[in-house]
């Protein structure tokens, strides 16, 4: 053992050796809505999968050059996701190739079908995903959360656990303020166009919170390898590893209410939030 924090903050958890199926709409999505746990978990031994329904061909671009003539978009970002996956420790990446900008609609039946089939495959002990709100309301977001719900439930009482990801209101208009007080980041800054109130708006309360802390730095590294989607706009571009602690060091779930017989995974690793 190395003696570091996250080693340290691992080593008692009773993961060795279990599978998690993180299932997300485009690449980037894993590392913004719980890189933290992914790495947290695949550092306590759990085998972490990551399953992304698009290569997000529809994103934006910082910058045109980061997408070499004669390549694509969605080449890259896949690109992007696989290097991202390998920082946060995560064994596996599946990249399926659903329309960007669609995923709630098209190819429903058979989006549903690959979900299952991953599901057989890898046999997880927890699967994550959004939940209802998407983070913000993406609509391919909230068309994966609808998706995965309907394939765990399909499993019935063989069903893993199904976790739903959130995050809390006002934690993105906080690092917004952060980048701003440096007096660096422009005054429009934007998380790729999406106003920083509109993330965790409406969520519903979580049941858990996962300490990250210690791996908010694999967490940024992550983000960072998203090259095409990290522009100088981008408030978390301006923020340092403390900062980061401070405002994207917890990460929040709240688990299905689907009647799934497994271990509560994800519960080992955090601390429970009592209503007011």
């Amino acid at each position: 053992m190395d003696g570091s924090p996250r080693a340290a903050g691992s080593a008692a958890l009773p993961l060795a050796g279990r599978t998690v199926l993180g299932i997300f709409a485009h690449p980037d999505d894993e590392s913004l809505a719980c890189g933290g746990t992914l790495a947290r978990l695949a550092d306590a031994g759990a085998k972490v999968v990551v399953l992304c329904a698009s290569h997000g061909e529809a994103g934006s671009v910082c910058d045109p050059a980061l997408v070499p003539e004669g390549d694509s978009l969605g080449g890259v970002r896949a690109r992007e996701l696989r290097e991202a996956a390998a920082v946060l420790g995560v064994a596996e990446v599946i990249v399926l190739h659903h329309p960007d900008g669609d995923l709630r609609w098209d190819h429903v039946p058979e989006l549903h079908a690959e979900i299952v089939r991953a599901i057989e495959r890898y046999r997880p002990d927890a699967v994550i995903t959004f939940a209802e709100d998407g983070l913000y309301w993406h609509l391919d977001h909230i068309g994966i959360h609808e998706r995965t719900y309907t394939a765990v439930l399909s499993f019935g009482a063989a069903a893993p656990p199904l976790y739903y990801v959130t995050m809390r209101q006002g934690v993105m208009r906080e690092v917004v303020d952060a980048a701003h007080a440096k007096g660096r980041a422009p005054a429009d800054s934007t998380f790729w166009g999406i106003a920083a109130d509109a993330f965790g708006h409406s969520a519903r309360p979580p049941g858990f919170v996962i300490d990250v802390r210690d791996w908010v730095p694999r967490k940024l590294a992550a983000l960072r390898c998203h090259r095409t989607q990290m522009g100088p706009n981008n408030p978390i571009v301006w923020i340092d590893d403390d900062e980061a602690r401070r405002w994207l060091g917890r990460e929040q779930f709240r688990r299905s209410p689907l009647d799934a017989t497994g271990e509560p995974i994800l519960e080992h690793l955090g601390e429970p939030v009592h209503a007011d």
